[in-house]
């Protein structure tokens, strides 16, 4: 049986009263590795988690896109076995293993059979620590990359989000930095050792271990592979002001041969670690964070205007923005922008009242324990954030005992806060040629660019 089918037919949801991350164990090992250990006897699976600090944010500034090289060219190939060696016994196994890089980690996850436990420890020990880096291999991954990148302008709701990082958060900010492919026709083997090297350390590495396990022996097993690790250098979290305009401004993204427009329209928002974090997603949650919301409402269901609009906010370790996002036909541009407009106007001035709220509540209550508590995967996924953002399990624990304590007064006041349609900033990409002439009266000297020009970035 695939461990997603067993997963899907064996996992126990969390109830809502019962909010709580299981117990577990927790220790740092000599070489600065911190190591958390959940029991989960549900369903004959581990998970893995491995985290390291730094993600996107410890891109080189002349190298975008370095975290995630690294963390793709990982399994191809180790001191041990080649690419196609590793595959066939993961396959074997009947396990998976992923990477994936944001913008503060890149994490590494693998799940395995209970009874291979011992056996999928090696295999990621092998890939996360001891990757050869071969030559050919790394041209593949560049070539599969930069391929890749080249492509994302040929799907516009990808492409969007890409220039929207850029336009938002300016080439200076680490986050402002997409990669493309010309950011990756300057990574080399070289460069992918020496940041493997740096940032795959001791002191730079999460480890989280849950499923169908001994505490005491796993940990004694997962200590003993991984005390190996060298100590290194802890990342250092980096410093960076997210922009503030003055004003409104825009950038329009033209691509001929749209037939509608993505639009993205940005706010400043917060970081993970902000206290009006839950209130925020409270009120976001009604505005544009369920089928059943204002934006949702107002430019698909009643008006037709859109297939689907949303509304969602950063939480990453530096401040982000809160982006409403929709699309339309172009020669409904600007009706769908003042639409959007309009919500988050009236969002502003008249706020939610107490069943609306409690609504919201009952929402996020009801979806949050199937989405992020559910199985041992998602279990480990919590705890690394926990350990990531040095919080503590409140922020699990007690979350809806913090939902549950905003108030309609609260809720209001973080509307007005962080909703108020001031000082926006516009991304728009489809056929400007085509789009409404009065687009532009969104903001003083819109910038106008091409996909046909080269990279992903609005400002250079």
């Amino acid at each position: 049986m695939k461990l997603t089918a067993l997963v899907l037919a064996c996992s126990v949801a969390v109830a809502a009263a019962d909010l709580r991350l299981p117990a577990y164990t927790r220790k740092v090992l000599p070489n600065g590795i911190v190591l958390d250990v959940i029991p989960r006897s549900e369903v004959p699976l581990v998970s893995f988690r491995v985290l390291i600090r730094g993600g996107v944010e410890s891109d080189p500034v002349e190298l975008p896109g370095l975290a995630e090289i690294t963390a793709e060219a990982l399994r191809r190939g180790t001191a041990k076995r080649t690419a196609s060696q590793f595959s066939e016994e993961l396959d074997a196994l009947g396990a998976t293993l992923t990477a994936t890089v944001d913008m503060q980690s890149t994490g590494i996850g693998a799940e395995f059979l209970a009874k291979d436990f011992q056996k999928g420890l090696e295999l990621l020990y092998d890939t996360v620590m001891s990757p050869a880096f071969p030559e050919a291999e790394v041209a593949k991954v560049l070539k599969q990359s930069s391929d890749a990148l080249r492509s994302v302008k040929d799907n516009p709701r990808v492409a969007v989000a890409e220039y929207f990082r850029n336009f938002y958060f300016g080439s200076k900010h680490p986050y402002g930095r997409p990669a493309d492919e010309t950011t990756v026709a300057r990574i080399n083997r070289a460069a992918i050792v020496d940041y493997h090297k740096k940032m795959y350390t001791g002191r730079n590495l999460i480890l989280v271990v849950a499923g169908d396990i001994d505490a005491a022996r796993a940990s004694e097993a997962v200590s003993k592979v991984f005390g190996a690790v060298p100590a290194g250098s802890a990342w250092q979290w980096q410093k960076a002001e997210t922009p503030k305009p003055a004003g409104a401004r825009m950038a329009i993204v033209h691509k001929a041969d749209a037939t509608e427009t993505q639009f993205r329209i940005g706010l400043p928002g917060l970081d993970r670690a902000d206290p009006d974090r839950v209130p925020l997603w409270v009120v976001n949650t009604f505005l544009g964070g369920r089928f059943t919301s204002l934006l949702n409402e107002a430019l698909r269901v009643n008006s037709g205007l859109s297939y689907g609009a949303n509304s969602t906010f950063d939480q990453d370790h530096l401040q982000g923005r809160i982006t409403v996002s929709t699309f339309t036909s172009t020669d409904n541009t600007v009706k769908g922008i003042d639409m959007a407009l309009d919500v988050l106007k009236k969002y502003a001035e008249s706020g939610l009242n107490a069943e609306q709220l409690a609504s919201t509540k009952a929402y996020i209550k009801g979806t949050y324990p199937a989405d992020r508590l559910e199985t041992a995967d998602q279990i480990a996924t919590a705890v690394g954030t926990i350990e990531l953002f040095n919080l503590n399990k409140g922020d699990v624990d007690d979350l809806f005992s913090r939902i549950d304590a905003v108030t309609v007064e609260q809720a209001n006041q973080t509307i007005r806060k962080y909703l108020k349609p001031e000082n926006l900033t516009f991304l728009l990409l489809g056929n400007a040629d085509e789009m409404p002439a009065d687009v532009r009266k969104y903001a003083a000297k819109p910038v106008r660019i091409s996909v046909s020009d080269p990279g992903l970035r609005v400002i250079q």
